[in-house]
């Protein structure tokens, strides 16, 4: 069994009403669903879910965390709890940053980038639902 890192943070389980809040300023796409909290991804078919979800995977496992993860053609669910404190904790809400960081990231909205990021055409898209382009005002 791995040894837990000597500067590891607590596991202090957070209140409902404090994940409430912390969804409403930090993550508003996510929700609470009892001890968990989560976010379903809408994608562009069964190639984008795959990609996806391992991204997630390849956070998670850096992190050492790892959500539970529900795989449709053309969606991805990510749940996070920290099972071994019986709820939410800080370890949820920073992997759940970290996945939404990674996956609405786009270099077409990041001025002076030499990527592109991918194109509008709607045949290209990656997560629709999540493009911010999309939900530009």
């Amino acid at each position: 069994m791995p040894q837990r890192r000597a500067n590891a943070p607590s596991e202090r389980v957070h209140s409902s009403q404090a994940i409430d809040a912390h969804l409403r300023a930090h993550l508003p796409r996510w929700s609470r669903d009892g001890d968990c909290i989560q976010r379903r991804y809408r994608t562009a078919g069964w190639k984008a879910s795959v990609l996806a979800v391992g991204a997630v995977a390849h956070l998670a496992e850096a992190a050492w965390h790892h959500p539970e993860l529900t795989v449709g053609y053309d969606h991805v669910v990510v749940r996070l709890s920290t099972h071994s404190a019986g709820g939410v904790t800080d370890k949820d809400y920073e992997l759940a940053e970290r996945i939404e960081q990674l996956l609405s990231w786009n270099p077409a909205n990041q001025p002076g980038s030499a990527l592109e990021g991918t194109p509008e055409d709607p045949r290209h898209a990656y997560l629709p639902g999540d493009d911010p382009r999309a939900h530009a005002s």
